[in-house]
Formats: structure tokens, sequence, C-alpha cells
């Protein structure tokens, strides 16, 4: 089970001198291509799912496939939220499956950017979950990107921002760019020093494609752990079924053959610049590993009948699946004819930290106090973290 506490992973990269590289998934070609390199590679790599992309791709339906894949993987592998549209966003995210979140209110005003980011680490860090912030803009998210067009960070701001809004991570506007590129970027390696000087946590770099392999050892020199790459693995991608449609290719299968060899070339040279390959057994040893929690409830109803109860369950199932942090709300009664206990309930939890949240959030403590426990004074419950 080696998904592993991203805050440790990142922390670990900025330690010892090397960056991971985060990977924008846009299929299951380009998953299985990113998992089956970072294995022989025998590097950590963050999996980041971009809300700008969920139009193209069922959410839901790629946190399932995106975290059976890293459960199976025996390097270590963190799972990101990234640009989230909203503090909602995030809460989803946790509840899919993420362990990393970034809500995008860069091209909000700083006080504005401030109090969202801070609403949201205080809701993630509940729930165990590391939070990446930005600060500045980083062209071409969503379209062409110009050098122009960037808004660098501020040095004393980006100072301001990591101490009050207490996020593990910065994404930092230096020259990158995002996107399909018009003109090269030029990177301001004398601002990222003084941020780097001045912030006491790894930084973030989004939009690598375009960068030279010095570039990007440069910004690794500089205290960024954490570099985000899905254009260059898109176009790839889209060349291999370029040239397949070129070469009379005939269903949508042969159209993509080649494909995964294509992308997993290129993070194997992506994993390779940024210093991660090779280090997947020391980051396995250093950092903690990601332990989803679950509670268990059995107990009696005096008094009570079936048709009450099941009202109950419907309400608690509503009630408490959206207190942050939960995954999933499970109800039911025993099958046998005499059993210790009738009634039960299964509550599943993003992490061990999410279940001692949800033990004091308001809203389980007023439907634990107004429904259950009055027709239910017979019960027993047990919260245990998942291993092995």
């Amino acid at each position: 089970m080696p998904l592993v506490d991203m805050k440790d992973l990142l922390d670990h990269a900025r330690g010892n001198g090397y960056a991971v590289a985060a990977f924008g998934l846009g299929s299951l070609e380009l998953l299985e291509a990113i998992m089956s390199t970072s294995e022989r590679s025998r590097s950590p790599v963050i999996l980041s799912l971009t809300e700008s992309h969920f139009e193209r791709y069922d959410f839901e339906l790629a946190m399932a496939a995106t975290e059976r894949a890293a459960r199976r993987a025996d390097v270590p592998v963190a799972i990101h939220l990234d640009h989230g549209a909203s503090f909602s966003s995030a809460v989803r995210a946790i509840s899919l499956g993420c362990n990393g979140v970034m809500v995008d209110a860069s091209r909000e005003n700083f006080p504005t950017n401030v109090a969202l980011t801070h609403r949201v680490v205080e809701m993630a860090h509940a729930c165990g979950v590391t939070v990446e912030g930005e600060l500045g803009y980083v062209a071409g998210e969503g379209g062409d990107a110009r050098p122009g067009d960037v808004v660098y960070t501020p040095v004393e701001e980006a100072r301001v921002y990591a101490e009050r809004t207490q996020v593990d991570c910065l994404a930092v506007s230096v020259g990158a760019l995002q996107g399909a590129l018009r003109g090269r970027p030029r990177l301001d390696y004398e601002r990222l020093k003084r941020i780097h000087e001045a912030v006491d946590i790894p930084l973030v770099i989004h939009g690598a494609s375009g960068l030279s392999d010095e570039q990007i050892r440069r910004l690794v020199a500089y205290g960024v752990a954490k570099i985000n790459h899905y254009t260059a693995l898109s176009d790839v991608a889209a060349r291999a079924i370029r040239a397949n449609a070129k070469a009379g290719g005939g269903g949508y299968l042969d159209l993509h053959l080649g494909v995964r060899e294509a992308v997993s070339a290129e993070v194997e040279r992506c994993q390779r610049v940024c210093g991660a390959t090779g280090r997947a057994a020391e980051v396995l040893a250093r950092c903690r590993p990601w332990r989803p929690a679950k509670r268990v409830l059995l107990y009696n109803v005096e008094g009570g009948q079936d048709a009450e109860v099941e009202a109950i369950m419907a309400r608690g199932r509503e009630a408490l699946s959206k207190i942050p942090g939960v995954r999933r709300v499970v109800t039911g009664w025993a099958v046998t004819q005499t059993p210790r206990y009738r009634y039960c309930w299964l509550v599943e939890f993003a992490h061990e930290k999410a279940a001692a949240n949800y033990r004091d959030h308001p809203d389980q403590l007023a439907f634990a106090s107004c429904l259950p426990r009055p027709i239910a004074p017979e019960r027993i419950s047990i919260d245990f973290a998942q291993v092995g």
C-alpha cells in the first residue's frame, strides 16, 4: 500500500535536492504509462487530476482507477487535485481519494486568495490532506501561453501568504508557462532564490513544458520540490495518434497504438531530469503511509420499527456523508435470525485524522444526539486504521 503522505514526500524531495514529477492524467493510457514507468525507474510520483479536464472524463470513475493503480504500485505515490475551482471541489476530491488538493485562487486579489486558501487548509489538514497554494499567475492554463501574460510572484507577498494560509507547498510564478507555448520561457532565478529564502516550504512549478533540462535542474536547486507535467505528455500522445492516422490506422484502438510507449519515454525523461529516478526505496523508508480509517457501529433499538430505523439511516447517510473526509456511509442490518446486534453502520474515512475530525464535527454530534442515541442506548463502536 505505497500511497504515502504527500507532505512527507515533498519535504523529502526538498531536503534531498530533487523534485517529484506530478503528471496530469488525461486518459487510462496516460495513467498506465506513468505508473509502469515510475516502477521501472523506481521513482516516486504524483498523479494529478485537473478540474478543467473533468468535462472530458468522469472524475469519480477516473479517481477509482487512479487510486487502484496507486495502491497496487510498489513505488511511493500521492494523488492530487490540481487547479480545483472551489472549496467544495476540494471536499469532493478528498472524499474520492485525493491526499493532496489545490484550489486555485491565484487570479483573485491577495486577501481573497489568502482567505479561500486558508479555509481549504483548515478543512484539509483536519483530514490529514496536504494543501498546495498558488500566488502569482502562470499563463496558459486552459489555452495558449505567452511570456508576456505571466504575473510574477512577489517575494514579500509569498512570505506573508505562506504564514497566513499555512499551506504545505507553494506554486510560484517565475516565468514558466502552461499549455501550448508562444515564445520561449525566461525564468527569473533571482526571484525564485529570494522566495526560497523567504518561504520555508517546498515550492512548486506549473508548466514544465518547454523548459530545458538545465532550467529544471536550476529550479530544483532553489527549493522546487514538485514540477507539474501535462502538455508534453499530451503532445507525444497526440503525435503517435496522428502518425497512426496518417499511416491509415483503422479503428479507435489501432489509432492509439504506441501511445503508452511514447508517453512512457517522456515520463522517464522528466523523472530523470528532476532527480527522482532511483529514489523509491528511501522515500518509502522516510514517508508515512497514507492510512484510511473506518468506523463500525453496531446497535440495537428499543421500541423502534424497521421503517423508523431505515428513515434514521437514510438521514444519517445524507448528513454524515457531507462531512469533509468522509468517503462513504453504509448502513444495514444483520441477516442472521438471532444476532447480538441487529443494526450496523460502516463509515469510511480518507485518513486517520479524518476519523478524529468526524468524532468532533458539529454535524456528527448533532445527528448522534438528536436521532440514534435516544432509541439505541445499547451499542458498540470502534474506529480502526486500514493496514495491509
